[in-house]
Parts: C-alpha cells; sequence; structure tokens
C-alpha cells in the first residue's frame, strides 16, 4: 500500500534564506491535526538555520485553505485542537522571521487565522478572504485577536459576525494584504529578493522582535482567554453543536438559541 503523500512539504531555497511551506492537500487544504503538526515539525527543524532570513507559505490547487476541520471542532476534539492550532499560530506570529503568505482562492476560518500570522499577504485576484464561523454556531477565537490588530475593531466586527468574506480588492484597501497580483508566489519571491535577502538574518529576527513584542503578547493573553469562553461557555451550549452537526450533514442548523 503507498503511503499517503505528507500533508505538507517543506524545503529550503534562495541558498538558504528561505523557508518554503506549502499545503498539500487540495483543494480544500483543511488544516487537520496532521497538517497543523506537519506545520509545527517544519517550523522546529528549519526555523534555527543559519541565515534563514524568511518563511513563505503558500498551498498547492485552487485554494489556499477552507478552514480548520470542522469534525475536530465537535466536542471530543475541539479543546485540542484549538491548543495545538493556537499555538502554532503564537509561533508564526513571533518566528522571529519575516513571515510571507501567498492566497488563491478560498481563505476561509482557520486558513485566515493562519495568513494574519504575516508580515506580508499576498492574494490573488480572485481570492476570497473571510470568517464564516459564526454561520456554524461557533466563533473564531484567534481572529477575534487578531483581526482587530490589523483592521481595526469596526471591520473585525463586521466580519467576525456577519461571516461574509472579502475579495481581494476589498482586503487590500481594509488593509488585511498587502499586495494583490496573478501570480503571488512569485510576487512574494520577487518581494522577498528585493527587500528582505539582503539583510543580516540577526538584524531581521531582532527587528521582528521589537515590531512584534507588545502585539504578540496581547493576542497571546487574549486567546486564552476566548478559548475558556469557547470550551466552558459556547460548546456547552446547545447551538455551537447544532450547528457544526447540521453543516457536516449538509442541512440547515435549527437554532434553539442557547
Amino acid at each position: 500500500m503507498t503511503a499517503p503523500a505528507p500533508p505538507v512539504r517543506a524545503w529550503i531555497e534562495q541558498e538558504g534564506a528561505l523557508l518554503r511551506l506549502h499545503l498539500a492537500r487540495p483543494k480544500a487544504n483543511v488544516l487537520d491535526a496532521a497538517m497543523i503538526a506537519a506545520l509545527d515539525a517544519a517550523l522546529t527543524a528549519e526555523l534555527g538555520r543559519p541565515g534563514l532570513r524568511g518563511v513563505l507559505i503558500d498551498a498547492e490547487g485552487p485554494h489556499f485553505s477552507f478552514g480548520a476541520s470542522v469534525e475536530e471542532h465537535l466536542p471530543d476534539a475541539c479543546a485540542a485542537m484549538l491548543r495545538d492550532f493556537h499555538a502554532l499560530l503564537l509561533r508564526l506570529l513571533a518566528p522571529p522571521l519575516p513571515v510571507l503568505v501567498a492566497v488563491r482562492g478560498q481563505c476561509l476560518g482557520g486558513g485566515l487565522e493562519l495568513a494574519m500570522t504575516a508580515t506580508r499577504i499576498f492574494a490573488a485576484p480572485g481570492a476570497m478572504l473571510g470568517q464564516p464561523e459564526i454561520r456554524l454556531g461557533v466563533f473564531a477565537p484567534a481572529a477575534s485577536c487578531l483581526l482587530p490588530e490589523l483592521i481595526g475593531p469596526a471591520a473585525a466586527e463586521d466580519l467576525l459576525l456577519s461571516g461574509r468574506s472579502l475579495t481581494a480588492a476589498e482586503a487590500l484597501s481594509a488593509g488585511l494584504v498587502q499586495a494583490v497580483a496573478d501570480d503571488p508566489e512569485a510576487a512574494a519571491i520577487a518581494w522577498f529578493t528585493m527587500h528582505l535577502a539582503d539583510k543580516s538574518a540577526m538584524a531581521l529576527r531582532c527587528a521582528m522582535q521589537a515590531a512584534r513584542g507588545d502585539r504578540v503578547e496581547r493576542v497571546r493573553r487574549r486567546l486564552g482567554d476566548l478559548e475558556a469562553l469557547y470550551l466552558n461557555d459556547l460548546m456547552r451550549g446547545h447551538d455551537a453543536l447544532e450547528g457544526l452537526t447540521a453543516f457536516l450533514e449538509k442541512r440547515p442548523p435549527r437554532w434553539e438559541h442557547r
């Protein structure tokens, strides 16, 4: 029996300066436990490499990611899923190197939370970015921390409460992405080559720590509170399980508003 392909492909290029992390479970590139573990393992193996000056995350197929596994949001698995996923996000938020993300197609839920750890997001013109968790009767803990930092409280609340998605152009205008390009991977590599490749890796590490120190600590503190809200309040009610189950059963949810 042929072993399944790994959920993430990792390699070094640009003469040892750039770590590439490629989500490799198209078309959805669901951020399940296996993919989260593979991303964490790649970071563990490579982030200490001397001379590394950046990380680029992109994805195989037409979509960056449909988000975290809905099955792993169910009560028996959600505590472990939140713990491991949030640990990964915090690690990328303080790598301590610039992280670039190239987005095509749908970038939703946990996929957008992953992208929001980036120094810069490069999006294809047809990309759609959103946090649809509210439609499933749940909320997005990490996005609730990261979105206000990036686009301000009012715009963040719009996305978190409505569940709607932004086009690439809307996301650029809002400040959620920093560039729109027909080939976002090539645009990210070009930006890396122009702005980071000739820098001192040591200087970049210190500059990232200096620039992000307060933000990382704010997110870290808030995430703990929101994990508790998710597990101790939301998941003990009726509607969260109903919404997740309805999604898996491909039917409309029957809310009881509790």
